[in-house]
Order: structure tokens, then sequence, then C-alpha cells
């Protein structure tokens, strides 16, 4: 067994330093910590507000269209709906066009649990924007918006 590694540590600095798939997962982490803590006591995680956020819609959409959204498959967004359907925030039924489908709407509960978080997802929003350089909120976000 040879004990010389072909890649050298240099490379794992270069990665480290410059890698930009590695410093958006970092960067996306500490921000799911920060909105997690926020939304603890709502018992709400920072992806299931964002899946109700998802739902918030004139019609109830179908679960194709919020998994696009959500930039998710379509089985992960079934496991991430039925902790909510069970605490009754959310509702699944099947689509009346399509029996194959189904279609997905907050709940009154889910309704006055997103109006709750709201405000505490403003709040955090602003805090980290006013951690940031002007402008560069929203040049993150364009910036992100490209390469998804």
């Amino acid at each position: 067994m040879s004990t010389h590694n072909p890649v050298p540590y240099e490379t794992t600095l270069l990665v480290r330093d410059s890698c930009l798939c590695l410093a958006v997962q970092r960067a996306a982490r500490g921000l799911a910590r920060r909105f997690d803590e926020a939304l603890r006591p709502l018992d709400l995680t920072n992806g299931q507000f964002s899946l109700l956020m998802s739902l918030n819609r004139p019609k109830p959409p179908g679960l194709g269209s919020v998994a696009a959204l959500l930039a998710m498959d379509r089985t992960t967004l079934t496991a991430a709906l039925k902790p909510l359907e069970r605490r009754k925030l959310v509702s699944i039924m099947v689509d009346p066009k399509d029996k194959r489908g189904r279609l997905m709407t907050l709940t009154p509960e889910g309704l006055a649990v997103l109006a709750r978080a709201v405000p505490i997802w403003k709040s955090t929003h602003e805090a980290i924007n006013k951690d940031m350089q002007d402008g560069a909120l929203a040049s993150l976000l364009k910036n992100l918006g490209m390469l998804a």
C-alpha cells in the first residue's frame, strides 16, 4: 500500500479557498442554522418555512411545480410534506383534473403559523442584510439566481 498522496495539500487549500460550490454550501448551512434558530419557537425549520411559503398561492399547486420551485425531487418533497401534514398545516388532495396528481394547500392552521413566521423571517433577513455591505445582498441574490 502506497503512502504517496497524488493530490498535494496545496490543492486542498486551493479548493478550500476558491471552490464556489464549497463556499455556497458553507454559507447555506450557516444561513439555515440562523433561520432554524429564529423559527424554532414556531417548531419550524427554514426548509418547512420555505415549503409553507411555496404553498401560499391563489390556487393549490401540484407537486411538480413546488418541487421545481424548491429545487428538490418529488420524493423528497413528499417526505418533507409528511410532518407538516401530520401537524395539520398542509392538506394534500387528489387533483380533480388528473387522479394521479396531488394538489397541496395550506390549512387555516398552516396559514396562521405562516403569518406568525413571516415577521420572524423578515427580522432575521434584515439582520443579515445589515451585516452585509450596501448592495451586497441584491448582488448576491442576482448572482445565485444565475447559478440556479
